[in-house]
């Protein structure tokens, strides 16, 4: 199954990642080893219980290392999936299935760990409406990536970057001299899209007068973000962002706010306990 992600260059991706493990000499310890003509049967198979993602990605360093390899695709990406299950088998060259053995599985710990911490924030808001948002704390270079497995998880992307929407905060206020203001030049730029973080109710009446389109209550307890949200009145979209927890994600969802931003999804997700075992054949 070819793995295709707008804006991310899978290629340069599995050439940089592969260059990094090979170096200039190689999987020397398969060269000398394995016979070149001998082949491999091997099965990727999850220990924990996990939501998959990357899969595409852990393929296509396969068959970048031996085009012939055959794979069969045992889950779909998304999927949860209880410990024990079978997610690839895998039958080619041995010595390409264990040079790329490493990096494939990296990718698909890695994302499937976002993916299944994702699902449990996901699964805790249940039935309140609220949208689980991801944030830009990704690892560099990884962020298409990281935040397709928040997709994968059942999150709502937030921006992608700095360039696809305002986000006016403390910062840019003090250097503006008020909310007011900052979210004024914003507009006058010609930006159609203005989140405005606020960390007081006594800022959210001059943030839309100015021309906010998005209020993200900062840090703000459930009991506050409920009155703000009556504030707010559905005009444009709230945004409940900082210090969510998994133990307290419910109560505030329970206010009314349109979506939750969390950080932790990609910033601290741990790696899932997935394995890939070889046969000879």
């Amino acid at each position: 199954m070819t793995f295709s992600l707008p804006g991310f260059d899978i290629d340069a991706f599995i050439t940089a990642t592969l260059a990094e493990d090979l170096g200039e000499a190689g999987d020397i310890t398969s060269a000398a080893v394995i016979p070149a003509d001998a082949r491999f049967e091997g099965v990727m198979d999850s220990r924990d219980a996990v939501t998959v993602a990357g899969l595409g990605i852990a393929e296509a360093f396969f068959r970048r290392l031996d085009p012939a390899v055959e794979i069969a695709w045992l889950v779909q990406e998304g999927d949860r999936v209880p410990a024990g299950t079978d997610l690839l088998r895998l039958r080619g060259n041995a010595r390409a299935m264990l040079t790329a053995e490493r990096s494939a599985l990296n990718t698909v710990q890695h994302l499937s760990g976002i993916a299944t911490m994702t699902r449990t924030y996901v699964d805790k808001i249940i039935g309140t409406g609220a949208i689980l948002l991801d944030t830009r704390k990704t690892i560099p270079g990884l962020r298409l990536l990281e935040k397709y497995a928040t997709r994968m998880g059942g999150a709502t992307n937030h921006r992608m970057g700095l360039w696809d929407a305002a986000m006016i905060k403390d910062n840019h206020v003090a250097v503006a001299g008020s909310v007011e203001e900052a979210v004024r030049r914003a507009a006058a730029a010609g930006i159609t899209r203005i989140i405005v973080e606020v960390d007081r109710v006594d800022q959210i009446e001059p943030a839309l007068a100015a021309g906010a389109t998005h209020l993200l209550l900062d840090n703000m307890a459930p009991a506050i973000l409920r009155g703000a949200v009556t504030l707010v009145g559905g005009r444009v979209p709230t945004e409940a962002s900082g210090g969510v927890r998994l133990d307290t994600i419910r109560a505030i969802a329970e206010t009314g706010v349109t979506c939750i931003s969390v950080g932790r999804l990609t910033q601290s997700a741990p790696a899932a306990d997935i394995g890939l075992d070889f046969a000879a054949v």
